[in-house]
């Protein structure tokens, strides 16, 4: 349930609203809005009285949510949430973030030289794994902690951000202090205990859609962090189950425009994960782009036929080069540009200290 409250209300009828809210046995969590306040009533039993909410001093309207999610659905906050990173990089506005970098972090050199090049064309946030989950369990299951110090490592030197994965709760606390993003990935989309260490991080959370999960599903995954009082939620589409086999899975590039008329959360694509197949990564990227996609993922490596996982998904530098120029069109054909390079953000700010000390 939701309490809209006029223009005109005062503080102290905004907390009244909350602690009657808390008096009927409730929890009330303010929405400030750029022109009015809303407060959303959590735990909804469907016995509320909505008459008492009503009768009180600067209470506009009272409105029913009728969905199974609350926090994430329009009806709770109409506005686009963005997510802000310490390096600058938006998600969510109407600008395009990328990121960029190889499936697992396999090296010192690897991540560096990567990191390096991925910056010079222009992404903004490195993608790394450091933990790995893996279908086989002979498989390469990621270097751990040195990969986590690695991708530290390259931040510092590149200022890029860095996303990478957390695969239990008890390992949230650890990506924690060497990322910029924690990733949530398909298999563990519904892990709730998972999903609420996470948001009582207080990190950013990249929420990737489960392999044969709805979309209904997904946003209620997202409600978990939500309710921990995280709002900082980046939803990703990276494919699910189909019976073709060209492709390792079916991108669903609906679920973009679905996902922003239910819901005011950020979504990105990931078409290296969507396809698995190198020459599908490009003009998946590019369809997302053009579908309306808040940011794209994209597995690159320097040396794709030597990677210890997802090989041949994984772009080659120039292709990404060649990829960075493509949605720059794109974006700009749909009144949209990319978020600006490290090096373009730096000069917008000292152009914009400049000015305001003249």
């Amino acid at each position: 349930m939701l309490i809209v409250m006029k223009h005109s209300a005062r503080e102290d009828e905004i907390r009244r609203v909350v602690e009657t809210i808390q008096d009927m046995g409730y929890e009330a969590r303010p929405i400030p809005g750029r022109q009015r306040t809303a407060i959303g009533l959590i735990g909804n039993d469907g016995n509320v009285d909505a008459d008492r909410l009503e009768g009180l001093p600067g209470v506009l309207q009272v409105i029913p949510v009728t969905r199974p999610y609350k926090q994430v659905s329009r009806e709770w906050k109409d506005e686009p949430t963005l997510v802000t990173l310490q390096n600058g990089t938006r998600i969510g506005g109407n600008e395009i973030a990328v990121m960029a970098g190889p499936c697992s972090v396999e090296s010192e050199p690897q991540i560096l030289e990567i990191a390096h090049r991925l910056k010079e064309a222009g992404a903004t946030v490195l993608r790394g794994g450091a933990f790995k989950p893996r279908t086989s369990p002979y498989a390469f299951q990621g270097l751990g902690v040195r990969g986590l110090e690695l991708l530290a490592r390259a931040r510092e030197e590149t200022g890029m951000a860095v996303v990478t994965e957390a695969l239990d709760p008890e390992g949230v606390e650890l990506v924690a202090q060497h990322a910029d993003i924690i990733q949530i990935g398909a298999r563990n989309m519904q892990n709730y205990s998972l999903l609420r260490r996470a948001g009582a991080s207080g990190k950013p959370i990249l929420l990737k859609r489960g392999m044969a999960a709805k979309i209904e599903e997904l946003l209620l995954s997202a409600e978990y962090i939500l309710a921990e009082g995280n709002g900082q939620v980046i939803l990703c589409e990276r494919g699910v189950r189909s019976f073709d086999n060209h492709t390792r899975n079916l991108l669903d590039l609906t679920a973009i425009p679905v996902v922003h008329a239910l819901s005011h959360l950020p979504i990105i694509a990931d078409p290296s994960h969507g396809t698995g197949v190198r020459a599908k990564v490009t003009p998946m990227a590019r369809a997302a782009v053009a579908a309306g996609a808040d940011g794209i993922m994209v597995e690159v490596h320097p040396n794709p036929n030597h990677a210890l996982s997802d090989g041949a998904q994984s772009l080659y530098p120039e292709q990404f080069e060649d990829l960075m120029k493509q949605i720059a069109v794109i974006a700009m054909a749909i009144g949209r540009g990319l978020v600006p390079s490290l090096a373009e953000g730096k000069a917008r700010g000292r152009g914009s200290r400049d000015r305001a000390l003249s």
